[in-house]
């Protein structure tokens, strides 16, 4: 009975959501992983993953579906260079700061 409660609930949640949000946070959880990816390749997989929300937050849209295209594929040099102007942006390099993540250095 208390998992036909919860899965009832859960229905009722998803479907008073907005579908365009739930594209974007499809969209932004993508964006995230592929940004983990390539600065894997840099930094440990935690602090990575600390980089890649701060990416994310400086991110347009339009920016984070550009980057989610390479989703399941090894990241083009377009989709690096452009995490790597996002991550140099003032407040993404504030968010690095705050989140003890080091700065990058040029192998991404």
């Amino acid at each position: 009975m208390r998992k036909l409660a919860s899965l009832a609930a859960l229905t009722l949640a998803l479907a008073a959501c907005n579908p365009m949000e739930l594209a974007n946070a499809a969209t932004q959880r993508a964006a995230e992983q592929v940004i983990v990816s390539v600065l894997s390749q840099e930094l440990p997989a935690p602090v990575a993953q600390a980089a890649a929300r701060c990416v994310v937050a400086e991110a347009s849209p339009e920016e984070l579906r550009a980057i989610a295209a390479d989703i399941g594929v090894m990241a083009g040099t377009q989709t690096v260079e452009n995490i790597r102007n996002l991550a140099l942006r003032p407040q993404a390099v504030q968010c690095f700061a705050a989140s003890s993540v080091p700065a990058l250095a040029g192998g991404i």
